[in-house]
């Protein structure tokens, strides 16, 4: 996309950037006084068939945790980003739904049964 990312901006900051950008919250990263944490110009949001053509294209996408997935709308929300295969250590007590979630849309899911984030 080229976006003109202001120089040193953090890989989160970034593709949650990138995130709201594609979406229909666009404004949130775009108007005055935001875009400048973000971009060194404005740039101009995408039209809807932009936004279509770009999403369309994500397709076989991958998404790992090393915790579990607690509900069904991460996975909602990763079908969005044409996520096909997840892997995750599960322990959920909400697996059921994740997986009735992964089963929707057609996801391969593994659990890995290894957790490595702790609070």
């Amino acid at each position: 996309m080229a976006l003109p990312f202001v120089p040193g901006i953090r890989r989160a900051d970034r593709d949650n950037t990138i995130d709201i950008f594609i979406g229909p919250e666009h404004d949130d990263v775009l108007r005055e006084g935001e875009w400048q944490k973000f971009f060194t110009e404005q740039p101009q949001p995408l039209t809807d068939e932009e936004r279509r053509e770009w999403m369309a294209q994500l397709t076989g996408v991958s998404l790992g945790s090393d915790a579990f997935f607690p509900f069904g709308d991460n996975i909602e929300r990763a079908h969005k980003s044409g996520v096909c295969y997840v892997a995750q250590a599960g322990g959920s007590v909400r697996d059921d739904h994740v997986i009735d979630t992964c089963d929707k849309y057609g996801i391969a899911m593994t659990f890995t049964g290894v957790r490595l984030f702790h609070h």
